[in-house]
């Protein structure tokens, strides 16, 4: 049986896991790497209007404003 504190631990872990992806996909779109983990750590920011919005000729910096 799992307490609490395991399923805390596992819930941080996938937290952790998705952060991390959601950064690597914004670096993968150009986003400098400060930047894609800041928007990365929000889960209320879009990850998909992010990686659009670049895509439609936004600058990285104005896409950030835009989405914080």
């Amino acid at each position: 049986m799992t307490n609490a504190a395991d399923t805390e631990l596992i819930l941080d872990a996938e937290s952790d896991r998705v952060t991390a992806w959601r950064a690597c996909e914004l670096l993968k779109a150009g986003y400098e790497p400060l930047m894609a983990v800041e928007l990365a750590e929000h889960p209320e920011v879009d990850l998909h209007l992010a990686l659009e919005l670049v895509e439609r000729g936004c600058q990285h910096e104005l896409a950030a404003q835009i989405l914080l």
